[in-house]
């Protein structure tokens, strides 16, 4: 005769409490994913095939946004590669392109320094971005911190616009830029001498 289930389980081997405790909690979890999966919404049914109205609409939203990349790449490959070096360049080709340029400004700054200052014993320090293009011609001048004098300010522009052109760019500079921009720190110093740095 069989044995009753209170008597078959005094008849099973008691499990160690580490095994039971992980046996509930697997089962625990089982039932935390049947139960999120009946909470979970259906998919949404798929639309039913596009209107001509709407593939109508769609198709001039996409031939807009394609004409819009097409300009702005148009519009990408017509603006000048512009690069920005400083007196720490350490490319050579840039950085002998600059000792030269500096050498020259330099020379000209000092034969032909502001009469003004000399005059009123002006002294100051100014940062400039001279932008030069292939031909060695002057694209632009422009004062990015001031002296605090606007004769020294003008005085330096001044400067550059005497010195140029400069020398043409090298055949490796022309495959990387066609604007230079030099941006350095002039000095206009209380001996009446000019410097960049």
């Amino acid at each position: 005769m069989g044995k009753s289930p209170r008597e078959q389980e005094l008849m099973i081997p008691q499990q160690p409490q580490v095994v039971r405790q992980q046996q509930l909690l697997t089962a625990q979890q089982s039932n935390r994913k049947s139960t999120l999966q009946l909470h979970q919404d259906p998919e949404p049914a798929l639309d039913a095939t596009p209107s001509a109205s709407q593939l109508m609409m769609h198709s001039r939203e996409i031939a807009r946004l394609s004409a819009e990349i097409r300009d702005r790449q148009q519009l990408y490959a017509t603006m000048p590669r512009q690069k920005y070096i400083t007196a720490n360049t350490k490319e050579y080709v840039f950085a002998s392109y600059e000792e030269s340029w500096r050498m020259k400004v330099e020379r000209i700054g000092n034969i032909n320094y502001p009469e003004h200052a000399i005059r009123n014993n002006l002294t100051g320090t100014l940062l400039l971005d001279v932008a030069i293009k292939p031909d060695g011609s002057l694209h632009s001048v422009r004062v990015v911190r001031s002296s605090g004098s606007k004769v020294l300010d003008d005085g330096a522009i001044y400067i550059v616009e005497l010195s140029a052109p400069f020398s043409p760019f090298t055949t490796q500079m022309r495959k990387e830029t066609d604007i230079l921009h030099i941006t350095r720190a002039w000095q206009f110093k209380n001996d009446n001498s000019l410097t960049t740095r």
